[in-house]
């Protein structure tokens, strides 16, 4: 056990691990400690382990989340290969939460299994999927899932999906160090050629609609009841809307993306002015989607005191530096009603 309390375990722990090249993004600052670690029994040793005023992590594909620039605190977990195993039963898929959620809906689709392919539109892990009740294209992971298995100091624990209390964009998971380490989800036989036809059909639609090619997060606001996150902010005159390196996507905006150059700190706050910009013109507060974790800003010299957390950590979201806007190109008439 070091300094910090972080015990020895059979993964690999890393201190200062950069995490920028690891989101999506591709901006935050360093892991205070990274740790991976080997399987399961092996993650709960480490939360068992744990001192309680450690500030503590859990990062998948890091497809939904701004690191800030400041970094991450204490523990940083990010589950590897021991928990990316997917087996094919005959009415179901069981996955790790470290397999990707496209890679989940092409084991489903060569099983022949269906009503799992909207997961090849979702970017990111099965355990965030889990954890944020995901979903897309008309379905989220509480309509197909059967049960996940959670580790948690006890152990880990096996719970049915009524357990999660699923809401738009929310499960509720055990209190205290909860991560999510595996998971099934129910299918149906099916016809093999209208599965694949399906799943076509999501790709094509995100690549027409979605800056899937660019450096972003995926949706970076809830829709609110009754509207559509994206109509809010095109009306509110976002789209195109840059902030240092950051830009509302022209594609489609609900998406921010890094244009080039951008830091966590711009996009953070290309996100909040946009906020203000919609409950300015249509009275609609939106609430982030992404999340946004860590420092705001590099953390002190030693004997100036520590940086507070929050994110993850429960603590208020920072208030980012502003800096100068830039307003979008005007768009052409006719251009209306693209997502």
């Amino acid at each position: 056990m070091d300094q910090l309390g972080i015990p020895a375990i059979r993964g690999r722990t890393r201190a200062g691990a950069p995490l920028a090249p690891v989101t999506w993004f591709r901006v935050g600052g360093p892991a205070e400690w990274l740790v991976r670690p080997a399987d399961a029994d092996d993650l709960v040793t480490l939360l068992r382990s744990l001192p309680a005023a450690l500030p503590l992590t859990v990062l998948g594909a890091a497809s939904n989340l701004i690191v800030r620039d400041g970094g991450l605190p204490g523990v940083v977990v990010r589950l590897g290969g021991g928990f990316g195993a997917v087996a094919v039963e005959a009415d179901g898929v069981v996955a790790g939460a470290a397999a990707l959620d496209a890679t989940v809906a092409e084991h489903a689709a060569a099983a022949r299994l269906a009503g799992l392919e909207f997961l090849c539109g979702i970017p990111g892990s099965i355990g965030g999927a889990v954890a944020m009740n995901a979903g897309a294209y008309g379905t989220e992971v509480k309509d197909v899932l059967d049960w996940a298995e959670v580790a948690t100091p006890g152990g880990v624990q096996r719970l049915p999906a009524a357990d999660f209390r699923f809401a738009y964009r929310h499960a509720a998971l055990p209190p205290g160090p909860a991560v999510v380490v595996r998971a099934r989800f129910h299918a149906r036989p099916g016809d093999a050629g209208a599965i694949a036809a399906r799943m076509a059909e999501i790709r094509a639609a995100r690549e027409a609609t979605q800056p899937v090619r660019a450096r972003t997060g995926g949706s970076t606001f809830k829709n609110p009841p009754g509207h559509s996150a994206w109509a809010l902010i095109d009306a509110a005159g976002c789209r195109g809307l840059t902030l240092g390196g950051a830009q509302v996507s022209e594609k489609h905006c609900n998406f921010l993306i890094n244009a080039g150059g951008a830091t966590a700190a711009d996009l953070e706050a290309l996100g909040e002015q946009v906020r203000a910009r919609v409950l300015a013109h249509s009275g609609i507060a939106l609430d982030w989607e992404i999340r946004r974790i860590g420092r705001a800003s590099p953390p002190p010299l030693a004997g100036e005191g520590r940086v507070a957390v929050d994110g993850a950590a429960g603590g208020k979201d920072s208030t980012p530096t502003r800096v100068g806007l830039t307003r979008p190109t005007p768009r052409a008439a006719g251009e209306g009603g693209t997502p």
